[in-house]
């Protein structure tokens, strides 16, 4: 198995593409490792000491690392863990663990279908390819928010993202939204 590396925006991210799927619909973040608890890839990840962030896409695995620690450190060790669980048939996400959370209940609204349209067909896939995700989590009063993971998460470019990038979007084709937040 060959696994490539790619640099993100967010230099304490580094996307791992390792040529197959990764996760068969939708993402999975893991911002610790008690989170990663359902996951036996992201669970091996934490333990390498230094990982402090990981993130499944499609076809991809984010894994961010402190500051105080170096790539060239620890990427062997990643690409070690990425490999084994891979060649062992494992599964990336426990089927016994269930599903995360799901999105604000507001789904019946036009507004909402909206934007989450938006976010799904413009946005989402941009991101992905800096190997992240930016999720939607609630519109009220004209807010928009939303959930930023992966490599988005601490990005120093993730401000300008939603702000020049997201927020500039939706105003421009839903004239109720007034701006964009980033939530925790």
């Amino acid at each position: 198995m060959f696994i490539q590396t790619e640099q993100t925006p967010n230099p304490a991210s580094l996307k791992f593409i390792p040529g197959i799927e990764v996760m068969g619909r939708g993402t999975a973040n893991f911002p610790d490792g008690e989170a990663a608890r359902r996951s036996p890839l992201a669970h091996r990840l934490f333990d390498i000491e230094g990982v402090n962030g990981v993130f499944l896409g499609s076809d991809f695995v984010t894994v961010s690392k402190a500051d105080d620690k170096e790539w060239y450190l620890l990427k062997p060790s990643i690409l070690g863990v990425i490999m084994e669980h891979f060649a062992s048939g494992r599964p990336v996400i426990d089927p016994e663990a269930g599903e995360g959370a799901a999105h604000a209940g507001d789904d019946g609204d036009e507004i909402v279908a909206q934007i989450k349209e938006l976010l799904d067909t413009r946005v989402r896939p941009a991101v992905a390819q800096d190997g992240g995700d930016i999720t939607y989590q609630g519109f009220e009063d004209g807010v928009v928010f939303l959930h930023l993971q992966g490599s988005c998460a601490g990005c120093p470019s993730s401000t300008m993202t939603l702000k020049a990038g997201i927020e500039n979007m939706l105003r421009h084709y839903i004239p109720e939204v007034v701006e964009v937040r980033a939530v925790m």
